[in-house]
């Protein structure tokens, strides 16, 4: 299975919820992640979200934020957008061909975005992004 995850940037939310997805996942699974503004590509993911992930026994030391494109849409079988206003706009940017492969990480909620927000912002995400991910595994 293959999953890609997307945020705003893609040096939070979507990089750890796909580290949480591969890791848990296993053979079974392949995820990468992609952010909607080119803002920070090439950039690590943010150092406060590292640090939780270290904490939590993933790693994301070696994640490098990306923008999403067409490729990497028809590479996933599934696109989970990390809170409703991506979604919407990744709605605007599928064809046809990967409009059906998008959904909602969280099914009835969003899952909020830290960045600017204190240590327990990067906790609570991070908690919400690993009991959400079950659900988008074999």
């Amino acid at each position: 299975m293959r999953i890609l995850t997307v945020c705003l940037g893609n040096i939070c939310r979507s990089p750890y919820a796909a580290c949480v997805l591969a890791q848990d996942g296993g053979a079974a699974v392949r995820a990468r992640s992609a952010g909607l503004i080119d803002m920070w590509v090439g950039m690590p993911a943010h150092p406060n979200m590292i640090a939780v992930a270290a904490d939590r026994g993933y790693d994301l030391s070696a994640h490098r934020a990306v923008q999403v494109r067409p490729g990497l849409m028809e590479w996933a079988d599934v696109v989970l957008a990390m809170d409703r206003a991506v979604l919407t706009e990744l709605r605007r940017l599928t064809d046809k061909a990967t409009a059906h492969k998008l959904a909602l990480f969280l099914d009835d909620r969003d899952v909020l975005d830290p960045y600017g927000g204190d240590d327990e912002a990067f906790t609570a995400c991070a908690a919400t992004i690993e009991e959400g991910a079950p659900r988008h595994l074999p």
